[in-house]
C-alpha cells in the first residue's frame, strides 16, 4: 500500500505537484452547476468537478467541492475539518475496536515468513527429488537448487526494493490480500476527503497502491520542513487511516510498514520537534481519530471500498462517499 510524500507501500499517499492549467473561476461555479440536472442531484452539475479532477488541479477540486457543499451536496466534503491532539492510551484503542491495539506498530512479517518459508520448502523438495539423478547430476544439481535460498537472501541485502517486490507479488495470493488493499486504501481516501484533502487519483495496483493527495500550499510547508503542530496531526489521521482500517477489521495489521514509514518522514520535517514520547502518542491519538471516523462512516467507506474494487474513477468515489446511507 503507498504513502504521502511519493513513497509508494501496500498506504498510503502521494503528494504529487498540480499540474498547471486553467483554475476555473468561482464566479462560473455556481452558474455551471446549476445547469440542468445530473446524477448528483437535480440542477447540479459535477462536470466542473470531473474537469478540475482531469487537470489535477488541487486547488480547483477544493473550492469546486467548497461551492459544491455551499449548495448542499457535497455534506461530507471537509466535515471534520479540525482536529486536536490529546494523549491517548492502548485501551482507548481497544475499547474503540482495535483488535491488537499494542502491536499495531511492529511491522508485520507474515508475507515476508511466508515467501521465505516457501522458497525454502520449494527447493528443499526438488533438491531432495533431485538427488535421485544419476551420476554426478545427483549432487550439483541438488547443491545449485539448495543455494537458491542464501541467492534470495543475497539479493535481499543488496537489494532490497527487488525482494519485496518478489514478496509483493507472492502476496497477492493470500485470500484476504486484494480486500486488505481496498479497505486499506478507501479509508486512507474516505478521512482525506473528511478532513478536507482533496484527492486526485488512487491505485490498487500490485506494488503501486496508493492515493494521490495534492495540496500545493502543504506541499511546499512539507518541503520546508515547517510542518505545524496543526497540519501535523491531519496529515497524521490520514496517514493512520488505512492501519487503522485493518485494525478494526482484522486481528492482525499487515500493512503498517508504510504509512508508519510516511507518519515518520512528516515527523521530521515539522516543527517544532517531537520527543519520543510524543511520537508515540501522536501515533496512537492518529489511529483512534481515524478509527473514529471510519467508524461514524461506515457506510461511506464500504461504499467507497466497493466503489475503488471495481476501479470506480474518483469522481464516482466521491459520489459513492456522498449518496452512503
Amino acid at each position: 500500500m503507498a504513502g504521502l510524500v511519493n513513497v509508494v507501500r501496500p498506504t498510503t499517499f502521494d503528494f504529487a505537484s498540480p499540474l498547471i492549467g486553467s483554475r476555473i473561476r468561482s464566479s462560473d461555479l455556481g452558474r455551471k452547476w446549476r445547469i440542468g440536472a445530473s446524477s448528483a442531484a437535480p440542477g447540479i452539475d459535477l462536470k466542473p468537478l470531473e474537469a478540475a479532477i482531469e487537470k489535477k488541479d488541487g486547488e480547483a477540486v477544493k473550492e469546486t467541492l467548497d461551492q459544491l457543499r455551499e449548495l448542499g451536496w457535497a455534506n461530507k466534503w471537509s466535515s471534520q475539518p479540525y482536529v486536536s491532539r490529546r494523549m491517548t492510551s492502548l485501551r482507548e484503542l481497544t475499547t474503540l475496536g482495535i483488535k491488537n491495539a499494542e502491536n499495531l506498530a511492529i511491522p508485520s512479517v507474515r508475507n515476508d515468513a511466508a515467501f521465505l518459508s516457501t522458497v525454502v520448502g520449494v527447493t528443499g523438495a526438488l533438491a531432495v527429488l533431485a538427488g535421485q539423478l544419476p551420476g554426478d547430476w545427483g549432487f550439483f544439481v541438488p547443491y545449485i537448487i539448495g543455494s537458491i535460498p542464501l541467492i534470495v537472501l543475497a539479493i535481499g541485502s543488496v537489494s532490497p526494493g527487488l525482494l519485496q517486490a518478489a514478496i509483493g507479488a507472492f502476496s497477492s495470493f493470500f485470500p484476504d490480500y486484494q480486500e486488505r488493499i481496498s479497505r486499506h486504501e478507501a479509508a486512507h481516501f474516505l478521512v482525506a476527503y473528511l478532513t478536507g484533502l482533496p484527492i486526485l487519483g488512487y491505485s490498487l495496483d500490485l506494488g503501486k497502491e496508493h492515493v494521490n493527495l495534492v495540496d500545493e500550499g502543504l506541499q511546499k510547508v512539507i518541503y520546508s520542513g515547517q510542518l505545524d503542530s496543526k497540519e501535523l496531526d491531519r496529515l497524521a489521521v490520514v496517514s493512520m487511516a488505512g492501519l487503522a482500517a485493518e485494525g478494526l477489521k482484522y486481528d492482525k495489521v499487515v500493512g503498517q510498514s508504510a504509512d508508519l514509514f510516511t507518519l515518520q518522514r512528516l515527523i521530521n520535517r515539522s516543527k517544532p520537534p517531537l520527543s519520543k514520547d510524543q511520537q508515540q502518542n501522536l501515533t496512537r491519538w492518529a489511529v483512534l481519530f481515524a478509527a473514529s471516523l471510519i467508524k461514524t462512516n461506515r457506510g461511506a467507506h464500504e461504499a467507497l471500498l466497493s466503489a475503488m474494487s471495481n476501479n470506480a474513477t474518483v469522481l464516482e468515489c466521491i459520489q459513492a462517499i456522498e449518496t452512503a446511507a
